[in-house]
């Protein structure tokens, strides 16, 4: 595993989920990173709403290889700003 990964890939982190991951429902879905684990981590895919309510969030446990970092998020869910 390219060491590089575990340097970017920390809380609150947005990664991109593999088309290949273990469930199809999360291919290609953009993660928010909430816990880090030893053989990779587990975060949230933010879900659309309805009739001008906010979603759900899906959780999802991504191994290394089944994420690449894209960036930091400037706001997560829970946030005064802009979470629930």
């Amino acid at each position: 595993m390219e060491q590089n990964k575990k340097l970017h890939i920390r809380v609150g982190a947005v990664v991109q989920l593999s088309p290949t991951v273990k469930n199809p429902m999360f291919a290609c879905c953009m993660m928010t990173i909430t816990e880090m684990k030893e053989w990779g981590a587990q975060g949230y895919v933010q879900a659309l709403g309805e009739d001008g309510k906010q979603g759900g969030q899906a959780y999802y446990r991504a191994k290394w290889e089944e994420m690449e970092f894209v960036g930091l998020a400037v706001w997560e869910v829970g946030d005064d700003e802009g979470g629930e």
